[in-house]
């Protein structure tokens, strides 16, 4: 059962059915409260919420969203299993948008990761509980109760109880400290680890789901926005006689440009009010409009992709150096540049952004596929001069996000208009709309330098990047990535290279920059793993081999103590430290699972890329086949993944077969190209993602058991694809690729 829920909501029809409510933070503490309804009750704030009522239903509140990685599964599973739940008495509920909750921004592949030690602590408390609860009962030494699949067992005598039984004696109990907690061991485990199916599955198969553009409330008005084409441009005239002349428009409503930078504010416009969609569709077809474009006017992706190269060539500010770099590359026997280049990118989820919003004398209620419910709360009251806990959010399915959803600026514009018309407005944008007006993933180049001994070594190594950061989305004058991106794929360059220096060039935004999938580890991981592959080619050497000798032996990198500016994906370094042999392990077991070395027919060839991002080890080999007209087949990928402990496995299977998908289509034609300041891709016709005759024939993953913490799954798979590809080209055709997307690029025979 899924169902959304407020916290208040969930407390008090939980408290007063007289079942055991349990509430436990990211820190190594827990607290019981008890039923009191009232504010006096002093509410403990939680991150993640566990109950079990009288009759023995498990409810577990899921605070993170759906959009297909299977978290709202996988989490639950956790506290499931440390609880010694049956997991066919367990109910999900998916929670509001509420601070209290802790990060609800599924974003950044740290779901599991962040959330993994509370989620046992939760279920570990619960179920120590309900055993001492029993043993008080039945008198006997709590040492002598277990838990087994939803009931309570005493051995000795052969008593047991079920859950629903116990808990209220167990409410009563003062919550074990977190020191005292005894958590089931691996062997024990009944969920993590194993194949669970997704509780989402079967509404999603059947179309029983819910999605944002699900939503329907009573005397609902459909909205649609005319935007300017062009970033930061205001209205200069609107003529709305023939949209108000169009059957099924009832208003036509000018929305007010954005103040200081986007950020996650509307972007203004024009927006047309109807009975339904179509009709507004229609509307805004109908609309006479002309627009100021402001200084973004003068944008051209292609000119500009000349200055950022530039940028790219000269000395930049230094994130990460060691060693003399510019005396042992004048003393290098042979000396290698190269310069990648890649496009800005769309998301381009399945469904577009859309959003269902009320707005009350109390306050406002929406309905959206957000990544981040949080976010859309305080940017919706913000924009209403409410205060947060006046907005609620409720989270729908999202039909995929890759990082557009966590920016919820279509939430703020259903919000405005369901203020302004007083009735509830559903806001729908079209794939035109989402492809126009994305926070896109931004254009980069790097430039790429090695100084090599006499036997095709490097003894030095140079690398700048230049791309528009994602902080000029909030900050205009933002012009450098920092550490943050810097240290995506980059800064944190695992290569044994004595004499090595990192640098950023400077850029200016002129399009909304955002996060996507995997972020600046993709053209990061395109380069570094590009440029090795071109280092092995010169010095005549096996790729993979050549690799293997760069990362060096197994050792633990820790860069801060380095002095070099990292994040490290908000890890420690002492439980997430940069492992080299975790690296060159799943680069030797995908290399092994693809046949490396095997002879191949002629115009095919293998690549492999290897990438450590978001604390997660992934190498991909990639067989590629090329014919004689230029056309690429992808037979076959192989990936080695090392996640740490995998708590879902056919889901992280699932993330890594469909970054293969997602790679492919951005390594093939993914491309947003900006002329006068418009965008020029509008649709999937002009924006193209992988069909099923361009999506790899097989993936195969391979998953690394150990006993290391989880790490993060959802993008890790994507940045080693596309040099693993080009890669493989390489070796199938001669043909060296330095710039995306392919398509720009002539692979017939000669």
């Amino acid at each position: 059962m899924i169902a959304n829920v407020s916290r208040r909501s969930f407390l008090k029809g939980l408290a007063g059915a007289g079942g055991l409510v349990l509430g436990v933070q990211l820190s190594p503490v827990a607290v019981l409260l008890d039923d009191q309804e009232g504010d006096e009750a002093q509410p403990f704030e939680p991150s993640i919420w566990l109950s079990i009522d009288t009759d023995g239903l498990v409810t577990i509140v899921a605070h993170r969203s759906e959009m297909g990685t299977g978290i709202r599964t996988s989490l639950p599973m956790i506290v499931a299993d440390e609880l010694e739940a049956d997991w066919d008495r367990v109910r999900i509920e998916q929670a509001v948008g509420d601070r209290r909750y802790g990060s609800q921004n599924t974003d950044g592949s740290h779901s599991i990761r962040a959330f993994h030690d509370g989620m046992r602590r939760a279920g570990a408390a619960a179920r120590q509980m309900l055993e001492t609860a029993a043993a008080e009962a039945w008198d006997v030494d709590e040492r002598e109760c277990t838990a087994r699949l939803h009931t309570v067992v005493h051995e000795p005598s052969g008593r047991s109880a079920d859950f629903g039984e116990l808990v209220s004696s167990a409410r009563e109990l003062p919550v074990p400290d977190a020191g005292n907690l005894v958590f089931k061991t691996r062997d024990e485990w009944r969920y993590v680890g194993k194949d669970v199916p997704i509780i989402d599955s079967v509404g999603i198969t059947t179309g029983a789901a819910r999605f944002g553009l699900d939503v329907v409330l009573d005397g609902m008005k459909f909205a649609m926005i005319e935007r300017c084409p062009v970033l930061g441009g205001t209205l200069s005239s609107l003529d709305a006689d023939d949209t108000l002349a169009v059957p099924g428009v009832e208003q036509v409503i000018e929305l007010p440009r954005y103040e200081g930078s986007p950020a996650f504010q509307a972007l203004g416009g024009v927006a047309v009010i109807a009975k339904d969609t179509w009709s507004a569709l229609q509307g805004r077809r109908a609309l006479q409009l002309t627009w100021d474009e402001g200084a973004n006017a003068t944008y051209d992706s292609t000119t500009y992709a000349e200055t950022l190269l530039e940028s790219a060539r000269r000395p930049g500010a230094v994130m990460r150096e060691s060693g003399d770099v510019d005396a042992a590359m004048a003393a290098a026997a042979e000396t290698i540049e190269a310069d990648y280049e890649l496009p800005h990118l769309a998301h381009a989820p399945m469904e577009p952004p859309c959003a269902v919003a009320q707005v009350t004398a109390d306050g406002c209620e929406a309905w959206a596929p957000t990544q981040n419910p949080q976010a859309a709360q305080g940017m919706v009251a913000s924009a209403l001069g409410l205060s947060p806990d006046q907005v609620t959010i409720h989270v729908t399915l999202l039909g995929g996000g890759f990082g557009r959803k966590s920016k919820p600026d279509y939430v703020v514009e259903a919000a405005l208009l369901a203020k302004q018309i007083g009735a509830p407005v559903k806001l729908t944008w079209t794939r035109e709309d989402d492809i126009r007006h994305d926070y896109y993933h931004t254009v980069a180049a790097i430039h790429m330098q090695a100084g090599l001994d006499g036997d095709g070594r490097p003894t030095a190594w140079l690398q700048r990047s230049a791309f528009p950061p994602i902080g000029s989305t909030f900050d205009a004058r933002a012009r450098s990535g920092g550490a943050g991106e810097m240290g995506q794929g980059f800064s944190d360059i695992p290569f044994a290279i004595p004499n090595l220096r990192c640098e950023n060039g400077p850029a200016d935004g002129h399009v909304r920059i955002g996060w996507l999938r995997s972020v600046c580890n993709i053209f990061h991981a395109f380069a570094v793993s590009s440029f090795a592959d071109e280092l092995a080619a010169a010095a005549e050497r096996d790729p993979l081999d050549y690799l293997l000798e760069l990362i060096g032996e197994p050792r633990r990198i820790d860069l801060r103590a380095q002095g070099v500016p990292y994040s490290n994906y908000g890890g420690s370094a002492e439980d997430y430290p940069i492992d080299t042999g975790r690296l060159r392990h799943v680069l030797q077991l995908a290399a092994g699972k693809a046949g490396w070395g095997r002879e191949l027919p002629e115009r095919e060839g293998l690549g492999i890329a290897v990438h450590r991002s978001f604390l997660c080890y992934v190498a991909m080999a990639v067989h590629v086949r090329v014919d004689d007209r230029g056309r690429i087949a992808i037979p076959r990928v192989d990936v080695g993944v090392d996640c740490g402990l995998a708590v879902h496995p056919d889901r992280v299977r699932a993330q890594m077969e469909g970054s293969a998908v997602f790679g492919t289509s951005l390594a093939l034609t993914g491309q947003i190209t900006a002329s006068a300041g418009r965008i020029d891709q509008s649709n999937f016709h002009d924006y193209t993602v992988a069909r099923m005759n361009a999506a790899p024939r097989e993936v195969h993953v391979h998953l690394v058991e150990n006993e290391e913490p989880p790490g993060g799954v959802g993008e890790p798979g994507v940045p080693p694809f596309a040099p693993a590809l080009c890669n493989a080209i390489f070796a199938a055709t001669g043909q060296r690729i330095r710039s995306l997307p392919l398509s720009r690029h002539d692979l017939s025979k000669a």
